[in-house]
């Protein structure tokens, strides 16, 4: 998304000033370096994510589901396009179902949790 990499920008360009891009970081202090912004401490929550995009994430959604796919891209509402995904659904009696999709949108609303990279035992 254009206001991800807009933020994306600001605060690994170096011609930037301090002040001017330490003020759009968030948790950053003013005068401190541009190397900084890339520690993961620094980093904002849609930064991480935008990090992920062409690997795999293990979801865990509300409910009884999880899935893991390749990010293919996400919104500002944390909605996502997984690509090669694998739906696990956990049945009332225990069982836990496999099903194979090509693609997914999912509603940023019902993740639960992201595990870069992550599988599920």
């Amino acid at each position: 998304p254009s206001s991800i990499m807009s933020t994306k920008t600001t605060t690994t360009n170096s011609s930037s000033s301090s002040s001017s891009s330490s003020g759009k970081k968030a948790g950053a202090a003013a005068g401190s370096s541009v190397s900084e912004a890339t520690n993961m401490s620094q980093l904002l929550p849609l930064e991480l994510i935008d990090k992920c995009i062409g690997s795999r994430l293990w979801i865990v959604m509300k409910g009884d589901k999880e899935i893991v796919g390749t990010l293919r891209g996400f919104d500002e509402y944390v909605n996502m396009v997984l690509d090669d995904a694998v739906e696990y659904v956990f049945t009332p009696d225990g069982e836990k179902q496999k099903i194979k999709r090509k693609s997914m949108l999912l509603n940023g609303n019902n993740i639960a949790l992201m595990v870069p990279g992550g599988e599920p035992n």
